[in-house]
């Protein structure tokens, strides 16, 4: 591949697909505020083991698709593939143990090796919203609301589906584990190398498997939500009572899973039948074992994580690029004064674009190309008035004015 393109998997973002990105950040960081959540930000690379630890050393995340390397001074640094545990590493390392509850938004570039597909890249952009501290289901119930909000006002709620499903506590997890063994034992001449070794050590990853034929196996698996003891049963039933109260439509998915360890009780998955295979555009769930798995205090935790370019893909339009005000000197003698007045203008909060060069026709026509709603033109006559012709590009119609009240006879402008 020539050297002057960009790296498979990755892109440039060009203005019109940065204004849907702004888009969404603006949207979810409008959306946090309100719920209370702060943002802040971690490093895009980590030592390893923060990852490593928590995902677990035979997740394909782990073991197929994190940028790991050595750095000059010999440690293993990894390109970030994820927020969570970056997250998590934040809350140990600052020492925010006695802040809790915490709510916390984030943004940024994520780094994985996977086979590039639509709306998968290998540097993307995810947001993610973490609550630490609250082990109530009202937890759960708040950053799904949170999530449904913020599809909502990007205009793309009704075009995903909730699904919704409950891991249990630990104690469920486990005896559910029994279940899987036993199922997938019957099958294991037919499973995937991947799936076969997961057998013991970790039979819900079968569950999560993209091998074709292990689908086909993991289709007639028991089901987790039938092996839940009573508390489990409970706390998700609390879930689903809450969502009921806020008019928050979710479909029941048995077999969605999160196969981490540190996950329990509540998962959930924002679906889109919009995007091929690629279906999940916000997720996440209840993982109350992270911090004690990074070697913290046993603090239980909440969040989701939403793919921006996945959104930005479901959004009917971006947002759109401002219509600035030209400013068109004509002649040498104004330029200079045209230049004061598109910093005076720009400072008074005004988009406004100076043309650099050409005769008036071509300045206009430039203007014409940014879609400006007004010009400002100034020439001998208007220098010698103290004053500037100010045009409407929409109607046509134009007036002479001070060039001390130009400011508030733009305001309509804006």
């Amino acid at each position: 591949m020539p050297a002057l393109q960009p790296v498979r998997g990755t892109r440039d973002i060009l203005p019109e697909d940065m204004r849907r990105y702004r888009r969404v950040v603006d949207t979810t960081r409008d959306l946090c505020e309100r719920y209370g959540y702060l943002e802040m930000a971690t490093p895009i690379f980590e030592f390893t083991e923060v990852f490593a630890r928590p995902l677990g050393e035979t997740s394909d995340v782990v073991s197929k698709e994190m940028y790991t390397f050595k750095d000059r001074g010999g440690d293993e640094i990894t390109l970030r593939p994820e927020a969570t545990a970056a997250v998590a590493r934040a809350f140990l390392s600052e020492g925010l143990a006695h802040e809790l509850p915490i709510k916390f938004f984030c943004h940024g570039p994520m780094f994985r090796y996977d086979r590039p597909q639509k709306g998968r890249w290998r540097q993307f952009h995810q947001i993610n919203v973490e609550l630490l501290g609250i082990a109530q289901p009202l937890g759960d119930i708040e950053i799904v609301a949170l999530g449904w909000d913020v599809l909502e006002q990007l205009g793309i709620r009704d075009r995903t589906t909730l699904e919704l499903n409950s891991l249990g506590d630990p104690a469920s997890r486990l005896a559910y584990r029994d279940v899987l063994i036993a199922y997938f034992s019957d099958y294991r001449d037919k499973l995937s190398d991947d799936s076969r070794e997961r057998l013991t050590r970790n039979p819900l990853r079968i569950l999560d498997s993209k091998d074709e034929g292990d689908k086909k196996i993991a289709a007639g698996a028991p089901a987790l939500s039938d092996h839940l003891n009573q508390a489990s049963v409970d706390f998700f039933g609390t879930v689903r009572e809450g969502l009921d109260a806020l008019g928050i439509a979710y479909r029941l998915s048995p077999h969605l899973v999160r196969c981490l360890d540190y996950y329990s009780h509540t998962i959930i998955d924002f679906t889109t039948s919009e995007m091929g295979a690629q279906a999940s555009v916000m997720g996440g769930g209840r993982y109350d074992g992270l911090i004690e798995l990074l070697g913290g205090p046993s603090t239980p935790g909440v969040g989701w994580a939403a793919g921006i370019e996945r959104l930005s893909m479901l959004m009917t339009a971006p947002m759109p690029a401002p219509k600035p005000i030209a400013v068109i000197p004509i002649g040498a003698a104004a330029e200079t004064r045209a230049l004061a007045l598109t910093h005076d203008l720009r400072r008074a909060g005004h988009v406004v674009e100076l043309g650099f060069g050409g005769n008036v026709k071509k300045r206009m026509k430039r203007a014409d190309k940014l879609n400006a709603r007004a010009a400002i033109l100034m020439g001998e006559d208007e220098l010698a008035q103290d004053s500037a012709t100010l045009r409407d590009l929409e109607s046509g119609e134009q007036e002479l004015v001070p060039l001390a009240a130009l400011s508030e006879r733009l305001a309509r402008f804006r």
